[in-house]
């Protein structure tokens, strides 16, 4: 098999009227984030690594926010377009290891639910998506609760 490693980095501000969804999941807080699509930080660094890994650019190049057709898109629709696009090049999938920092709210229950819908989506095991939460101990804008973050990396193998 043929495999490939790609990294992914997203960052999105924190506002308030914004719903917060992480994973493709609504998550309860007291603010959403800002962004041209829903501003899903977590799908946009798996997207990114996906993209890197089939050598095909990056999330804004495919999906560019001063597009209307992305405007206020669901991230999930970015995340199942991305894996139909590296299939164009005979990938697919193999799994995910993604962390996102935010210090507020607790993310851990709801990891499980965010690693079902994104498994749904690409159509993969979720044991095959690891995430994990972490804050910055207070520290920099994620400390200072101004932003999330998400990094991923993604493998993908050739489809034989």
């Amino acid at each position: 098999m043929n495999f490939r490693i790609g990294f992914g980095y997203d960052v999105h501000q924190l506002v308030e009227g914004r719903d917060l969804i992480l994973g493709g999941i609504k998550i309860e807080h007291t603010q959403g984030l800002l962004g041209h699509s829903d501003a899903d930080v977590l799908i946009h660094a798996i997207c990114d690594a996906l993209l890197g890994a089939a050598n095909m650019r990056d999330i804004g190049y495919h999906f560019p926010d001063n597009s209307e057709k992305t405007l206020g898109m669901d991230s999930k629709i970015i995340l199942r377009d991305t894996v139909r696009l590296i299939a164009t090049k005979g990938y697919r999938v193999g799994n995910i290891d993604a962390t996102v920092c935010a210090q507020h709210p607790k993310l851990n229950p709801h990891i499980p639910a965010m690693q079902q819908c994104l498994a749904d989506v690409i159509g993969i095991d979720p044991d095959a998506i690891s995430i994990k939460a972490t804050t910055t101990e207070h520290l920099g804008f994620v400390g200072r609760e101004e932003g999330l973050a998400a990094y991923a990396v993604g493998l993908i193998e050739m489809i034989c």
